[in-house]
């Protein structure tokens, strides 16, 4: 159901228009955090090319298996799944671009997610975000609180957030 309100919703507000404000570039690594069906994927996955690689996490095993799915069915050559809530087993500094769309409400432990999400992301990478359930202030406070990260810039559908150099502080258990 709510993968069928998702393509209508990408019918008249296709996902490309919110990924062309996020800068996302060919041969970027860009992990999709909170993927559900993967809505962003394919156009991610187009941008950043063969050279490029496009994680989508999720912690719902259904949403794993439908992005799995798709990626298949569309051949989409550089998409690696990985469900989990916050771990995302990738090496230090290695994504140019973390999505973090309409995932930061469900969070019990945001700092702990934003301590990872800085740790993956290279020097200056990006974190794109947005979430329609909670207001401007509310999103700019929680994820500038911990210092991990700056504003950089508000589009018209997402906030762009910038990796600070501060040091990833230790990860707290829980979601």
């Amino acid at each position: 159901m709510m993968a069928c309100m998702f393509r209508i919703r990408d019918l008249f507000s296709p996902r490309i228009n919110v990924l062309n404000e996020t800068g996302i570039m060919p041969e970027f690594h860009v992990l999709d955090f909170g993927c559900g069906p993967g809505s962003y994927v394919g156009p991610a996955s187009k941008i950043v090319g063969e050279s490029g690689k496009v994680y989508a996490l999720d912690v719902s095993p259904l949403a794993v298996r439908m992005v799995k799915k798709y990626a298949e069915k569309n051949r989409l050559t550089n998409v690696e799944t990985i469900q989990s809530d916050r771990e995302t087993g990738l090496p230090d500094a290695t994504l140019d671009l973390v999505l973090l769309y309409d995932t930061l409400h469900h969070l019990r432990n945001p700092q702990g997610i934003l301590a990872e999400l800085h740790r993956v992301l290279k020097p200056g990478g990006t974190l794109s975000a947005s979430d329609h359930h909670l207001g401007e202030e509310d999103i700019t406070t929680r994820i500038t609180a911990g210092g991990l990260f700056t504003i950089a810039e508000k589009g018209k559908k997402t906030f762009r957030f910038i990796k600070t150099s501060q040091n990833t502080p230790p990860v707290q258990r829980g979601r």
